[in-house]
């Protein structure tokens, strides 16, 4: 089972009732907003080892090159 990044969701269409179920997997999540759920610090423990994981995957696949700063502003890079 792929991994999610939220839980899936029921989206009603206006105007036709139609039920469309959303899926929020990790690998059709943008840089971007992983990124940002990844240097929040409201975000759990677990949600964050989880972006961790989907970016490190994509590293190795070339896809990303990664950048990281922390607190002190030392800036290191994933390898």
């Amino acid at each position: 089972m792929p991994v999610k990044y939220k839980p899936t969701s029921n989206v009603v269409k206006r105007g036709s009732n139609k039920r469309i179920i959303e899926h929020h997997y990790m690998k059709a999540q943008s840089l971007k907003e992983l990124l940002e759920c990844y240097n929040n610090d409201n975000t759990k423990p677990k949600l964050r080892q989880k972006v961790k994981n989907e970016l490190i995957r994509r590293q190795k696949l070339g896809l990303v090159n990664i950048i990281t700063r922390d607190a002190t502003g030392n800036v290191s890079e994933f390898k």
